[in-house]
């Protein structure tokens, strides 16, 4: 592409300008394709605190522990052999209990 190097050039005043307009104009365009969202259709996807959840029913697969996992001996849980740091008194401890 060929630069006319005898075209007047923009200042670092004129840049500004012209981004200051340029945002200006999105931000009218964005507020003009804002949704309308109900309130309380939103609301009824959270859970507060301390809510009786007694109704509820769960259910969840339970896998039991693997032969390449092994159960960390100060969290108590189930990592697999690569996070095995050290062991203490016989005891499996995981890369991040023993940091």
């Amino acid at each position: 592409m060929a630069t006319d190097y005898d075209a007047p050039r923009k200042t670092d005043d004129d840049l500004n300008e012209d981004s200051i307009e340029e945002l200006k104009s999105r931000r009218v365009d964005k507020s003009a394709s804002s949704v309308d969202v109900d309130e309380t259709e939103q609301a009824e996807g959270f859970e507060l605190p301390g809510a009786d959840l007694s109704g509820e029913e769960l259910s969840v697969r339970v896998l039991p522990r693997q032969a390449d996992e092994f159960t960390c001996s100060k969290c108590f849980l189930v990592h697999h052999r690569s996070q095995l740091a050290k062991e203490v008194g016989g005891l499996p401890v995981c890369t991040e209990c023993a940091a």
